[in-house]
């Protein structure tokens, strides 16, 4: 199987990706999602982010409060630090172990941080999902309820733009609408079709 990593800056339009992709059927593995599942209320991880960052960032019902753990993290580089060498492991034995099931000629896993915490030989290609930083600190804002400020501070804790794209094999432009997002998809579809058909013939 064809093993595809798409990543991108956040507010680049990744969700919106997947979900095309998942449209043409093809498995997406979101670590975004993973993530959440792992801090939900009783999980091993959620323990150990409260005793390292206390109880201020749990709700009074138990469950983890966001807002309160990303302000700690993104004003901290030393516990944005701790934060990823708590869940990144955890996180990435979940993509390996659901990669490796995965059903079809390719599949996508959906890693916000793939190139910033690249592991060697889990993805066969890196797709990345681009737009200008203006429509990402907009699409931000309106999204998650941020102030420019707090956007640009996520931003400039990730890879910049030019590196992501020297890192890519394949590019999504999601500055377009989404209709001309959708035909760029069906092209890449076609191509991991073809790719991973031609690594079977060869195998």
């Amino acid at each position: 199987m064809l093993k595809i990593g798409l990543t991108g800056g956040i507010g680049s339009g990744k969700s919106t990706v997947c979900r095309l992709f998942a449209e043409q059927g093809i498995t997406i593995i979101d670590a975004d999602l993973l993530a959440r599942q792992l801090v939900e209320p009783g999980q091993p991880a959620l323990t150990v982010l409260a005793a390292e960052f206390g109880p201020q960032i749990l709700q009074s019902n138990g469950s983890l409060d966001r807002a309160a753990l990303r302000d700690l993290v993104f004003t901290n580089a030393e516990r944005k630090r701790q934060l990823e060498s708590i869940l990144h492991p955890l996180i990435y034995a979940k993509i390996t172990t659901q990669l490796a099931v995965a059903q079809g000629l390719y599949c996508i896993a959906a890693v916000p941080l793939l190139l910033e915490t690249w592991q060697p030989g889990l993805v066969d290609r890196v797709l990345v999902v681009d737009c200008s930083p203006s429509q990402q600190i907009e699409r931000v804002m309106q999204r998650d309820q941020l102030s420019r400020m707090q956007a640009l501070a996520i931003m400039d804790g990730q890879m910049s733009r030019l590196q992501r794209l020297a890192s890519a094999d394949d590019v999504l432009d999601n500055s377009t609408t989404v209709t001309q997002l959708a035909e760029q998809i069906k092209r890449l579809h076609n191509s991991y079709i073809l790719l991973a058909s031609v690594r079977i013939s060869s195998a």
